[in-house]
């Protein structure tokens, strides 16, 4: 983290996403172990979803625009503390823990998850606005076929990868239409990822945890 830019623990313009948002689906994956550090992460002391009331109002649109075809939202991610930025550093420096090496990066050294920058040292995440997420299908209520699965470090997860099948690069693109058409932007490594294009804190990182608790009694 780097502490020129302003740090704070104010999470006044926060908000509980599920509040914003009934029928999201939230599988918190740094909450769990299930993910490529192998363990719960710093910071994620309840598995909600966080953003501020910017990102929660435009994502509501999102929800509402997809639930018409047939669709919700599953969040992985979204509000980050900067902690947490700083537990992912610390694991990147570990040159033995290769635990979920398999899983989350097979084809790629540790070191070079932050190079291709699938892995940030400064996460848009901590500034509240960006979000991790894929499409339910709600007939099947089985997650739609997007040609890899969240956080796997690979250019098979860049959005335009052409190593996929047709209809897995026109779900990728209908979610990411969908998310472009009410105010977000993606990034070019990872088909998951969206940050909100006119985020109300782009200089500010936060460090509260990830706990609805948390915001209730600071609000």
């Amino acid at each position: 983290m780097d502490y020129r830019q302003k740090v704070t623990m104010d999470s006044s313009g926060f908000v509980v996403l599920a509040d914003y948002v009934p029928g999201i689906v939230q599988e918190i994956r740094y909450y769990s172990t299930y993910n490529f550090v192998d363990e719960r992460v710093d910071g994620y002391e309840e598995p909600c979803a966080l953003l501020t009331k910017e990102a929660a109002r435009a994502l509501k649109a999102v929800s509402n625009e997809v639930s018409v075809q047939g669709y919700r939202l599953k969040v992985f991610d979204a509000y980050r503390p900067a902690g947490a930025v700083r537990h992912f550093v610390l694991w990147g420096i570990e040159d033995l823990d290769l635990r979920m090496k398999p899983f989350f990066y097979p084809d790629l050294e540790k070191q070079e998850l932050f190079k291709q920058g699938y892995i940030a040292s400064q996460s848009s995440h901590s500034r509240g606005s960006a979000v991790d997420l894929t499409l339910l299908d709600m007939q099947t209520g089985k997650e739609v076929d997007m040609g890899s699965p969240f956080d796997l470090f690979s250019e098979v997860s860049h959005p335009d990868s052409r190593a996929v099948t047709e209809e897995q690069y026109a779900n990728r693109m209908f979610l990411q239409s969908a998310m472009v058409r009410n105010g977000f932007q993606p990034i070019d490594c990872e088909w998951w990822h969206f940050s909100l294009r006119d985020e109300p804190y782009p200089d500010v990182y936060f460090e509260f945890p990830v706990s609805a608790q948390y915001l209730k009694r600071r609000g």
